[in-house]
Parts: structure tokens; C-alpha cells; sequence
């Protein structure tokens, strides 16, 4: 069992929580219009083991399509599959498991919920592939990885607004931003075999590309909290730890130290918590 754990990076905790907190943004988000009763803090839970899942799934559906690929880089030549440790069969076998599960998860929701979510099927199956075609495929992660943020919304309301379209670009910005931090770690083994991502195509600027995607997407954060609570007044500083986050890793990110890049990219937890507790403060009790 202690294989699939792995396969499943169930080790690695915080994947499914950078995939959670854009969620739990949404969820944020719906507070402003209503009261945190039992019904928000089941389907916050829902999302939370959804995320969980959904994740494992994803990881394991990418280490299939990726096997020749993770066999040629120094860091994931030791994955499960890539090792040989898991047959293909099995982990078709386990992606499919948990894909079910999420399933029952979404169909818990309402009818709209259950469409927006389905949808994002098609993207998810093509983003493995986007680093063989574009340097772009950071970007298409953040689209498919902060799909919740729409989703969780859903949840509670029959259409979207202004605020959590934003919410959603903010994120995918964030994504683009701590992906491509997480990406420097593979760089030059990507180069050779001829795999893109943002990491490469802006490894003469990486701290300049980061800080234009970075600073957008808290813009955009702070510009939903001052339309929803419309006078935050001196409650703005509680963001000063969020921003100081970003500019940290602006700051500190070197592409020759993999260590260091990928402690900066696990940062982007507490980045997104502390985002999620200052907009539950600010838009319920501020």
C-alpha cells in the first residue's frame, strides 16, 4: 500500500491544499451573503476530501502519460510508475477509482454544480500534454487547477459574479506564479529532452515575470475585498503578510537552487490560508 501512497503523493500534502484554498476562497466569498451555518461547513469539508482526491487522481493520471518523460529526469525517475513499482494497468485502475469518488462528491451539489464541475473533464485529460506543445502549460494549470473557486460558488448561488471571476483570475495568476517557481526544478533536465513550461521561457527573467503575475493576482485579491466589504478601512494590513509572502519568494528564488525553490513554492500554503482567514474576517465581521 505504501507505493500507491506515494503514486497518490498523499506524502506531499501540499498539492491538494493549493488545489483546496482557491475552494475555500469561494467559499469566503459566499459568506458576505450569508450566515456560516452547518450547510457552509459540510460543503467545505466536501471540497476539502474533493480536493484530496481529485488531486490524487490528477497525480496519478499524470505519471501515466508522463512515464517516458519522469524516466528521463534525475528528480522523478524514481516515481512509482516511472520505477516500475506500479504497472499501468493498476494505476489506470486507481486514477479511475478516485475519479469515482469524486464523483459522489460533486453529485452532492446542486444541478448547475454538477455541469461546471463535470466540465472541467476535458481540460484536466489535456494538461499533461500541454508541456509538449506550448511553454505555456503553467497557464493552463492555473485554469484547471482553480476551477473550484467557480465551482464552490455554485454551490451556493444559480450564477457567477464580477468578484468571483476575479477571485478565479487571481488565482490562475497565482498558479502561473508558484508553478513556475515549482518548475525551476527540473530546468535543465527539461531543456534536454525538449519539455516547456514558463520556468524555461523565462529563465533570464524569472524574478521579473514574477513579480508582474504575482502583484496582479493580489491586486486582484485585494480589489474583490474592498467591492464586497466596500470600506475595509485599517483592515487592508492584515494583506501585508499575504504580499510580504509573494515578495519573499520574488525576492529569494535563484534558478540553480532546487531546495531553495521548492521551499519557496510550499510558502504558497500559508499563502493561500492566510488569504482565506483574512477574507472570512473581513467579509463576515469587519
Amino acid at each position: 500500500m505504501k507505493k500507491y501512497f506515494f503514486l497518490m503523493r498523499l506524502d506531499r500534502p501540499v498539492g491538494f491544499m493549493l488545489l483546496f484554498w482557491p475552494c475555500a476562497w469561494g467559499f469566503a466569498i459566499v459568506l458576505g451573503q450569508g450566515p456560516m451555518d452547518n450547510n457552509w461547513l459540510a460543503y467545505l469539508i466536501l471540497f476539502f476530501v474533493g480536493s484530496i482526491l481529485m488531486r490524487s487522481a490528477g497525480c496519478v493520471y499524470n505519471d501515466i502519460i508522463d512515464k517516458k518523460i519522469d524516466q528521463n529526469v534525475r528528480r522523478t525517475k524514481f516515481r512509482q510508475i516511472a520505477s516500475g513499482k506500479v504497472s499501468i494497468r493498476k494505476a489506470w485502475a486507481l486514477s479511475i477509482f478516485l475519479s469515482l469518488l469524486s464523483l459522489l462528491i460533486l453529485f452532492q451539489f446542486n444541478l448547475k454544480a454538477i455541469i461546471f464541475g463535470l466540465s472541467s473533464g476535458i481540460l484536466i485529460g489535456l494538461y499533461p500534454f500541454m508541456k509538449r506543445i506550448t511553454y505555456w502549460p503553467q497557464l493552463f494549470l492555473g485554469i484547471v487547477f482553480n476551477w473550484g473557486v467557480i465551482l464552490s460558488y455554485l454551490v451556493f448561488n444559480d450564477e457567477i459574479n464580477l468578484e468571483i471571476i476575479l477571485i478565479y483570475i487571481s488565482a490562475i495568476l497565482w498558479t502561473l506564479g508558484y508553478d513556475t517557481i515549482y518548475g525551476l526544478q527540473d530546468i535543465y533536465d527539461d531543456i534536454r529532452i525538449g519539455v516547456k513550461s514558463t520556468s524555461i521561457k523565462f529563465k533570464k527573467n524569472i524574478k521579473q515575470f514574477l513579480t508582474i503575475v504575482y502583484m496582479l493576482s493580489f491586486s486582484l485579491i485585494f480589489i474583490v475585498s474592498v467591492l464586497i466589504a466596500k470600506e475595509i478601512g485599517i483592515f487592508f494590513l492584515f494583506y501585508l503578510l499575504p504580499f510580504f509572502l509573494l515578495v519573499y519568494q520574488i525576492q529569494s528564488v535563484e534558478i540553480s537552487k532546487n531546495k531553495k525553490n521548492l521551499s519557496l513554492f510550499k510558502l504558497n500554503n500559508y499563502y493561500g490560508l492566510s488569504i482565506f482567514l483574512i477574507q472570512i474576517f473581513i467579509f463576515k465581521y469587519a
